[in-house]
């Protein structure tokens, strides 16, 4: 999720922070109420600072999931998915979407575009 809709999508962010408690991850980082903030990146040349919407721990590998719903900035989500993806294979962690009813289509297109089809999301 793009900064800009963090606020309007916290039910959401919500949902998936108490579904991936239910599945046995830990140690949930998010930028929600009741949780440590995440580490962010900052882009070179930019002022764009690049945050995971969850990091958590699970069987001791991190995590960094994305939350994917449909956005007015796909450009800024690509890149940001792009960054997480490589972060997360440099460490051998992983980097998984989280979508939901209605955003199907627009994640599978978005992945697609940036040649991660091989991404399975997690639909909640």
């Amino acid at each position: 999720m793009v900064n800009v809709e963090k606020s309007e999508n916290q039910e959401f962010l919500e949902k998936s922070i108490n579904h991936l408690e239910a599945t046995g991850f830990e140690d949930i980082k998010a930028d929600f109420e009741g949780y440590e903030t995440p580490k962010s990146y900052i882009r070179k040349g930019h002022d764009a600072k690049i945050t995971p919407d969850i990091v958590a721990v699970k069987n001791g590998r991190k995590y960094y999931f994305e939350i994917s719903l449909k956005s007015d900035k796909p450009r800024l989500l690509k890149t940001k998915w792009l960054f997480l993806d490589t972060l997360s294979r440099m460490n051998s962690n992983r980097f998984r979407i989280i979508t939901t009813r209605g955003h199907y289509k627009f994640t599978d297109t978005m992945l697609e575009d940036i040649n991660l089809s091989n991404k399975e999301p997690i639909k909640i």
